[in-house]
């Protein structure tokens, strides 16, 4: 977490957001109808995009280091390819933090054998 309180707050909602927007959205691309699967994906990949202009400011999710921001988007932008979203074109700074978030020793480290296989 940031230092600062600002910083603080600002990770905070940031996360709440994640939750809300990301999260809640994995029981219906783990195994909903097909409409709400479709519809899932669709949210998923706005949410995903929407977050381009915020990964040009900072090399990492709101920050100038990885943070816990960063943990919290890992296991979701890990799974995109096994529910079936791709990253488009028009967002390649998403597509470069995604690089450089898997490339982490602690994102590589902390994936299980099965998590490991999403994207060999």
């Amino acid at each position: 977490m940031p230092g600062d309180p600002a910083g603080r707050a600002q990770a905070r909602i940031a996360a709440q957001r994640i939750e809300l927007d990301w999260y809640s959205l994995v029981p219906d691309l783990e195994g909903g109808e097909r409409r709400e699967l479709l519809r899932a994906r669709r949210r998923l990949l706005e949410t995903v995009v929407a977050t381009e202009p915020l990964l040009r400011v900072k090399p990492w999710f709101l920050s100038d280091q990885f943070s816990v921001l960063d943990a919290a988007v890992a296991p979701i932008l890990w799974r995109l390819p096994r529910w079936g979203v791709a990253i488009p074109p028009t967002a390649p700074t998403v597509e470069r933090y995604c690089r450089r978030l898997f490339a982490n020793p602690a994102v590589r480290t902390s994936l299980s054998p099965e998590e490991q296989e999403m994207r060999a």
